[in-house]
């Protein structure tokens, strides 16, 4: 090629990159100024990133060694609290099973219910109002840190609880094992003294871990950690601690020889337009009975303060009402926490009055004052209740009762989504379609008044979305 040709090509090919150059040049200098402004923000405390792009480019070493310490410090305490969580449980099941299996060989226990109701009464009036509230009470602490839970509200939940199931009040244990958790995370952030925020995350992982490791359902107990404070909203902030925390507590208390009931649907239809149809029908129903489990219980426990001022004497009261009526009725599968009856829900039709009946008991029992929780009576009324239905719709029996089992449950506590989770853990994936339609219709009929006084409203339900 001639000198001239060659010379052209190079002038040409200097000329474009000169022209490439001051296209680039503020594309450049846009990097290195968000490059700066990144990096200043990363020493700032609540810096705000701009995108995930700029994460992606210009995250800094210090920023992964903060993460690296963040996870770090968050699963050991999350360990500690799961172990010491799932060992609370694991003792609370083995005494509630040797109650249960106690109140059974001796039926005449029940009329020790009243006697029971007043020794729990006085021990709370004199030496546990401070934790009367129970999960109130840490629900409340999260949302507004106060003060340390007191030491006392694991012991005298745990002994309370299984008195009343070993005299046969009809109540669960859900309640029981979150305020043990909670009461155990609350002494952890006292041990490490850990501040305001710090402490609100590590209550909610003890919510978590108490309610993963009571029922064996760790993928549940992690979301309604983080689902059952405020109605609408879910805290991402303890994410990882409540993911971990459940399932260290599920791991331990099954470690401990636990063993969690299996309730088994044998087939489950293929998603149809009837199914669904069905389950949106059969769904109002199980949040119209949350809804009204939950006034029920409210509305009573004001009944009794306002007849019987004494406290001590209300669960005497309420003893008595639960002994006469299991005696005159003979109906003593409504009392404690009601296993066997809910098994038998899958397996074929009961009576239709089921429900009501373990309905009006429980509402009697927790109202008067006796301590147990509420989760699995709630199973009970929706497993009996889809029960019922599905001897007069077009799905299987089990699988309503394995519907109403969980959508009750979400629309009383308002926590739809943990709720279909747990339905899937128990009943396997192929659910999972039916059971987040039950759970979120049961939500959304369920009101804004769940069975947690202390559940605040984040984002209003249907057409109070709407308005706001």
């Amino acid at each position: 090629m001639p000198p001239c040709g060659r010379m052209r090509r190079v002038a040409r090919g200097a000329a474009l990159n000169r022209r490439f150059a001051r296209l680039m040049m503020p594309a450049c200098s846009w990097v290195v100024r968000r490059s700066q402004a990144v990096h200043a923000g990363f020493c700032r405390p609540g810096f705000d990133v701009p995108s995930n792009l700029e994460i992606m480019f210009f995250t800094t070493s210090a920023d992964l060694l903060a993460t690296v310490r963040y996870v770090c410090r968050w699963l050991a305490l999350s360990a500690l609290l799961g172990t010491l969580a799932g060992t609370a449980s694991a003792l609370f099941l083995i005494a509630l099973d040797w109650a249960t299996g106690t109140r059974v060989a001796h039926p005449w226990l029940l009329w020790g219910l009243p006697a029971a109701g007043f020794a729990t009464g006085w021990i709370y009036h004199r030496f546990g109002q401070s934790v009367a509230r129970g999960n109130n009470l840490l629900i409340d602490e999260i949302h507004d840190p106060k003060a340390l839970v007191p030491k006392r509200m694991a012991p005298l939940v745990l002994v309370a609880t299984v008195v009343t199931h070993l005299f046969g009040g009809s109540a669960g244990r859900e309640g029981t094992a979150v305020q043990m958790g909670g009461a155990l995370a609350d002494r952890i952030t006292h041990v490490f003294r850990l501040d305001r925020e710090h402490r609100r995350v590590l209550l909610m992982g003890g919510i978590a871990a108490g309610f993963a490791s009571v029922f064996g359902t760790p993928l549940a107990g992690a979301v309604f950690g983080l689902e059952v404070l405020a109605i609408g909203r879910v805290r991402y902030d303890a994410l990882l601690t409540c993911v971990a925390s459940a399932i260290v507590a599920d791991v331990v208390c099954r470690a401990w020889g636990v063993h969690h009931t299996v309730y088994a649907i044998p087939f489950v239809p293929a998603v149809s337009a009837t199914g669904l149809a069905v389950t949106v029908v059969a769904g109002i129903a199980f949040g119209v009975v949350g809804r009204l489990f939950a006034f029920a219980t409210h509305a009573l426990t004001a009944w009794f303060r306002r007849v019987v001022r004494y406290a001590p004497l209300q669960p005497v009261l309420g003893g008595l009402l639960v002994a006469a009526a299991a005696t005159a009725l003979n109906v003593p599968q409504y009392l404690g926490l009601g296993i066997p009856t809910i098994e038998a829900a899958f397996h074929g039709p009961l009576p239709l009055y089921d429900f009501a009946g373990k309905f009006a008991f429980t509402v009697v029992t927790l109202a008067s004052g006796f301590k147990g929780g509420e989760v699995t009576p709630l199973f009970y009324i929706g497993a009996t209740l889809g029960n019922a239905l599905g001897q007069v719709l077009a799905l299987p029996v089990p699988v309503l009762a394995g519907l109403g089992f969980v959508a009750v449950f979400a629309g009383a506590a308002n926590t739809p989504i943990a709720s279909t989770i747990m339905a899937i853990e128990l009943f396997g994936a192929d659910i999972g379609v039916y059971a987040i339609v039950a759970c979120v219709v049961a939500y959304l009929f369920s009101g804004h008044a769940g069975i947690y006084r202390a559940q605040r409203v984040a984002v209003g339900k249907g057409a109070q979305a709407e308005v706001e």
